[in-house]
């Protein structure tokens, strides 16, 4: 099993950079997909993989794991399918990962964090996300790390969101934190935020 994505390369040039997105649970790549218009990032392929797993009540929706029960079944399977795509991506691409930007929203931002910390990539991102690991000191460098959560966030709490800023930043992790007065969801506010994290890790 490998994971699909939807691609979308710049107009009139060859990508520099990649920038990648995790949907959240029971959504698919076309879901974040439609944040492309939205962004100004020239220089950069963007990649919206989805999930390998089908969700149980959503047609079409898909999920990195199963959240029905609370054991989190299928989360092994997607962190090894996650971190040998992201590192095939280079291959693929002729882009590497010191040019990688990796990004996800709820359950996609977990997964974002979760692998992201072992990677060499530029930057990562995770919106409206939570920690779904218990970070340890890392030999090797952590790259620089984005967080963005709503205030009125019903689905996941802000207060996780401030765990995992409190739990990185006490391994050393460089963690810049955004709330918004917002709910589970990626507002048009955040992106000028997003793409300067982006743009200022991947010059």
């Amino acid at each position: 099993m490998s994971l699909k994505a939807i691609s979308i390369k710049p107009k009139n040039t060859e990508p520099k950079h990649l920038l990648i997105m995790l949907h959240g649970w029971g959504a698919n790549a076309e879901d974040l997909a439609a944040l492309s218009s939205m962004l100004t990032l020239p220089n950069y392929q963007l990649l919206f993989p989805n999930a390998p797993f089908s969700h149980p009540q959503v047609p079409r929706g898909r999920a990195w794991y199963a959240l029905e029960t609370g054991e989190y079944e299928g989360i092994e399977e997607s962190r090894q399918l996650l971190n040998d795509w992201l590192l095939s991506l280079e291959e693929n691409t002729g882009i590497p990962l010191s040019r990688t930007i990796l990004s996800g929203f709820s359950q996609g931002g977990a997964m974002s964090l979760d692998v992201g910390i072992n990677l060499p990539l530029a930057g990562i991102c995770s919106f409206s996300g939570y920690l779904q690991f218990q970070p340890q000191k890392l030999t090797s460098l952590i790259p620089p790390i984005l967080i963005i959560h709503g205030k009125n966030d019903m689905v996941i709490p802000v207060e996780m969101a401030q765990k995992a800023r409190d739990e990185l930043t006490t391994i050393d992790a460089k963690v810049e934190y955004y709330e918004f007065a917002m709910g589970h969801e990626i507002s048009a506010d955040v992106l000028p935020i997003f793409e300067k994290f982006v743009k200022d890790n991947t010059l």
